[in-house]
């Protein structure tokens, strides 16, 4: 079953695909920039005013390049990842990989209900009659939505 994580390592990896990384850093690369971006998101929906934050990303009142969220990921990316390898202008490239996987997801989870915002009645709408479901099945959906829900609540 798919999993917000699996989303995000799929639109890193497609986003990080021209960019040149050496064979012998590629997978931390990946997986740290998935994770940098996963730790952002939930450290933002966990804090005082994140979860405002999220919908402004996702409803697109905030680009993904001028956001807190990205500013955050960036920063965990930097500090976790690049400052341990040497990768000199491919890291540059990288962190540009941030906001376009971010604004990417704000692209899955938008206004469904004709609100005027992005909420969690809108994320479960998405999955259940968006891309994600159409891309990986009604049950694989469901499964997204339970580890958002389950990680901005911490219940898994």
């Amino acid at each position: 079953m798919a999993s917000i994580s699996d989303i995000i390592l799929g639109q890193v990896q497609s986003a990080a695909g021209n960019i040149q990384i050496p064979s012998n850093v590629k997978d931390t690369v990946i997986n740290g920039l998935s994770s940098s971006i996963l730790g952002s998101l939930t450290q933002t929906a966990t804090k005082a005013g994140g979860v405002s934050l999220l919908k402004d990303l996702f409803s697109g009142r905030t680009s993904a390049a001028s956001s807190p969220v990205t500013a955050l990921a960036t920063s965990l990316f930097t500090n976790n990842i690049l400052s341990k390898l040497n990768l000199g202008s491919a890291g540059s490239a990288l962190t540009g990989v941030i906001p376009v996987v971010l604004g990417k997801l704000g692209g899955i989870f938008k206004d469904q209900d004709g609100d005027g915002d992005v909420d969690f009645n809108d994320i479960i709408l998405s999955l259940q009659g968006g891309g994600v479901k159409k891309a990986l099945g009604t049950a694989a959906a469901v499964g997204v939505a339970s580890k958002i829900l389950g990680g901005l609540f911490k219940k898994r």
